[in-house]
């Protein structure tokens, strides 16, 4: 008999990269799993890379409603599929984590972010509210974590923090597959171009990268994503650099992938927030797997990763014209551009991918069963 395993996210999309195809498609792989993932997007229920998607609606009425009212069809429907393990990947389902403990169900938290940093960086939340409403959540955090049977994180340092609350607790890095995304190729091919890939916002650091497109010449930026906030997309469109700026909106993986197969640049400048400075941005490491040299912030751990392995520039991420004057010089120098690209690529092949964390994800369940 398989063990059946059910995924839950109320807030992310049916195909995140994290959750379903790296997370719910290698498990479903295993002749000893049956898969299920429940999604909250109104697009219907399907099977896709063996793993069974169920939709319980869309999300309507706003954040509140999403964490009252999706989050309690989220449990009727995981209580209906009567799973024996489920892996939980929003802070708002800890709640429905406790229920299913008190039901003798298997519980594993995905701790994506450090949620309690990450409130400090809300704009919808004033400052003394951030603090505060953090400072809860790490309480209750704390309480309900200990109660799990397994800790996932994102990151090295996420799990660092839950060991101290639960010893059960393993990092699985968002590192990329090692072949969607690569695009080796004629370098004399590529376009003057630089692409950023994901959501865009404020706090990571959109306004000053589209002011430093006013200190490079001949360059455009692809923005791939969607925006965050109104206002800021008002802002960065009244700049005088938004003329070089190539908007796509939100692509398909495969559109990704073309995007990125013709640019000469990655970009990830966020800014210096307490939630970015330990992140490791799923989107530095899929530059890197697409053979591009990387412009980053300048956070230690960030220059760990791109100056350790020689592949790309790290700048202050609230300085635009550092960033313009970094992407000016990489395309100024098309053979140290090229070189670190290849050197990001073999950082990738060699120990920043999905196989390696695969072995961990299948070795953390078999352990659990």
């Amino acid at each position: 008999m398989k063990t059946k395993i059910t995924h839950l996210t109320s807030a992310h999309e049916r195909y995140d990269t994290r959750i379903f195809l790296k997370q719910c498609s290698s498990l479903a792989e295993h002749k000893s799993y049956q898969v299920n993932l429940v999604v909250a997007d109104g697009l219907g229920s399907e099977t896709k890379n063996k793993v069974n998607i169920f939709d319980i609606g869309p999300k309507t009425g706003g954040r509140l409603s999403r964490m009252t009212k999706v989050v309690k069809k989220v449990f009727e429907k995981a209580r209906e599929l009567d799973s024996d393990i489920y892996h939980l990947h929003d802070p708002e389902l800890i709640p429905i984590g406790l229920k299913l403990k008190k039901l003798g169900k298997t519980v594993i938290f995905d701790s994506h972010e450090d949620v309690p940093k990450q409130m400090l960086g809300k704009p919808y939340l004033n400052g003394p509210l951030r603090q505060f409403i953090g400072w809860v959540f790490g309480i209750y955090e704390g309480y309900a974590c200990k109660k799990f049977d397994l800790i996932v994180t994102a990151t090295p340092h996420i799990r660092d923090k839950f060991l101290k609350i639960n010893p059960n607790s393993i990092d699985i890095n968002n590192y990329p597959l090692l072949d969607e995304l690569s695009n080796a190729g004629d370098w004399s091919i590529k376009k003057n171009e630089i692409s950023y890939i994901g959501a865009i916002a404020n706090i990571r650091g959109i306004v000053q990268v589209v002011e430093a497109m006013v200190f490079t010449h001949d360059l455009t930026l692809n923005l791939v994503g969607k925006f965050d906030e109104k206002d800021t997309k008002k802002k960065v469109m009244d700049c005088k650099g938004w003329e070089k700026i190539n908007a796509l909106g939100v692509l398909s993986r495969s559109e990704v992938c073309r995007v990125l197969g013709r640019s000469k640049i990655g970009l990830v400048t966020f800014l210096p927030l307490p939630n970015h400075v330990d992140a490791q941005p799923n989107k530095m490491f899929e530059y890197m797997s697409a053979g591009l040299p990387i412009v980053t912030s300048d956070f230690p751990l960030w220059r760990e990763i791109v100056e350790g392995n020689d592949c790309g520039l790290c700048v202050d991420p609230l300085n635009s014209n550092a960033i313009g004057e970094a992407l000016q010089y990489l395309m100024d120098n098309p053979a140290i551009a090229e070189e670190m690209g290849k050197n990001g690529r073999k950082a990738v092949e060699d120990k920043y991918n999905w196989p390696e964390e695969e072995k961990k994800l299948l070795n953390l369940y078999k352990g659990i069963i």
